[in-house]
């Protein structure tokens, strides 16, 4: 006599198989286009990964392009995100993103033009006629630029931790290294001002950016645009919708120009004890004079437009989810406040 076979095992193991196979292939159908690129000059654009089982939840209707800060990269070395994780975390939930390489020291007007030929050739690429920027630091200055010289390639503009009425370690290193008159400081600024640039550099080959394209560094051009003094001009130039007083709240209308705006940042310093790169920042916090600030940039510098939050226990680095992720365990995950504010930007139909 043969025994008899116990199939139910076998039809529920099939039934969630198929089941499996089915959502794989919704979620594939649903989030086709959802894809990462790395841009290293004007026109070219590489395609880093593709997922296949993503969600909806980052699906905004124009893409989303990351735009680095000072000292900043796109991808280092091919391995190193600037934005590290945030790329993989919204292109994970149906986004389409794109990080892009502008000149790793210089003014927001400079890498502002570099970014606008790179927009156009997101726009190219994905038949979109907006992107959504995301700047961190000074690419928040640099998005902004955008926003005022091209409104119509806007579709959203979300600033991270960006010195929008200055940094009072700008104005520590330009008083001191810079104005100064004394000679010893003078030879410290020029040694400073050379081995900044050498970095900047650095960080264009780093990133992939042809020899023959590399982009032009120049550190005074940076700090003198991210002084307060510079700041107050900027923002003559290039308007948003900022606190009419240092430390007010942005107006009631949270646009300029017809492009939205949104900002979030920190005001910690040392968040992690294992990272390195904290104590650093808590070195540069100082220069701040009190004021909370993120070891680069002060709460109140950061405001524009909808503001989410302007104290996450966050640093500079931390809100870009580095040093490699070493951020505190108290506060809320970097990448999950990405993910909250792309899910925003969806719902808001941006």
């Amino acid at each position: 006599m043969h025994k008899k076979t116990n199939r139910l095992p076998l039809l529920s193991a099939s039934i969630a198989l198929s089941a499996l196979g089915m959502l794989a292939m919704t979620s594939t159908s649903a989030s086709a286009s959802s894809t990462y690129y790395t841009c290293d000059a004007p026109t070219s654009c590489k395609k880093v990964d593709k997922r296949y089982l993503t969600t909806s939840y980052n699906d905004t209707k124009y893409p989303i392009v990351l735009v680095h800060g000072f000292l900043g990269w796109n991808r280092l070395a091919g391995v190193l995100d600037y934005f590290n994780g945030v790329p993989q975390t919204l292109m994970s939930n149906g986004a389409d993103v794109f990080t892009t390489k502008t000149s790793s020291v210089n003014s927001s007007e400079v890498r502002g033009e570099q970014l606008l030929k790179q927009i156009n050739y997101v726009t190219a690429i994905t038949g979109a006629n907006k992107v959504n920027l995301v700047g961190h630091s000074q690419g928040g200055l640099d998005s902004r630029y955008i926003a005022t010289v091209a409104p119509a390639k806007v579709a959203s503009v979300t600033e991270v931790s960006s010195p929008n009425k200055g940094s009072g370690t700008s104005d520590f290193v330009v008083a001191t290294l810079i104005d100064n008159k004394a000679t010893a400081n003078q030879l410290g600024g020029k040694v400073l001002i050379a081995a900044v640039e050498a970095i900047g550099v650095s960080s264009d080959i780093l990133s992939g950016v042809p020899l023959d394209k590399l982009q032009d560094q120049s550190s005074l051009n940076f700090v003198t645009t991210t002084t307060t003094e510079a700041s107050a001009d900027f923002n003559a130039k290039y308007p948003a919708p900022l606190p009419s007083t240092y430390c007010g709240q942005p107006t009631a209308t949270k646009a300029t120009n017809g492009v939205p705006y949104y900002s979030w940042a920190g005001t910690g310093n040392v968040t992690n004890i294992l990272d390195p790169s904290d104590y650093v920042l808590a070195l540069t916090g100082q220069t701040h004079k009190g004021v909370p600030n993120d070891g680069l940039v002060d709460h109140c510098s950061t405001r524009v437009g909808y503001v989410v939050r302007d104290d996450y226990r966050m640093n500079h680095l931390d809100t870009i989810n580095q040093l490699l992720g070493l951020s505190s365990l108290i506060e809320t995950n970097p990448l999950t406040v990405y993910r909250t504010q792309a899910n925003r930007l969806k719902n808001a139909g941006y």
